[in-house]
């Protein structure tokens, strides 16, 4: 399997880490950066991003991912206490199935407070499915990591 390549030149998130389009960066490390979103859905929206280009969080190696949630760990703190909420959604639409817009993993670290008319994760809509007991069972068995 090939490297993953650290840049995108057509990548609007490379073009950000390469300072090649202005951003409100709120956080910068050797491997990440996190930056207030353009669109924001609340004051103090930011995305967090690996600097190297990947599409989508199993991209990331154990070493990328530990330092990219240490980011969205110390992001969501600051901007809590930035903005004065008392909670946060954070989100990632991994793959273009999901909503993903840019195609570079990125994290939405979006501050919430009481009202905000936004809602739970679970009150999306999309139709859910209904499992039976043995189809559970057998997700358990595939997606299981332990022993």
């Amino acid at each position: 399997m090939a490297a993953a390549p650290t840049s995108d030149p057509a990548c609007v998130f490379c073009k950000i880490v390469a300072r090649q389009i202005p951003a409100r960066i709120v956080h910068e490390d050797e491997e990440t950066l996190a930056f207030l979103d353009v669109h924001p859905l609340a004051e103090g929206h930011a995305l967090v991003v690996p600097k190297a280009h990947r599409a989508r969080l199993e991209d990331l190696n154990e070493d990328e991912a530990r330092a990219f949630f240490a980011t969205v760990v110390k992001v969501n703190r600051r901007s809590r206490k930035a903005t004065g909420a008392p909670a946060t959604t954070l989100a990632v639409n991994n793959g273009p199935e999901a909503g993903q817009e840019v195609p570079h993993l990125h994290l939405h670290v979006v501050p919430r407070v009481k009202g905000d008319g936004a809602g739970a994760i679970h009150a999306l809509r999309w139709p859910r499915p209904t499992l039976a007991p043995a189809r559970m069972d057998e997700l358990t068995k595939e997606i299981r990591l332990l022993p």
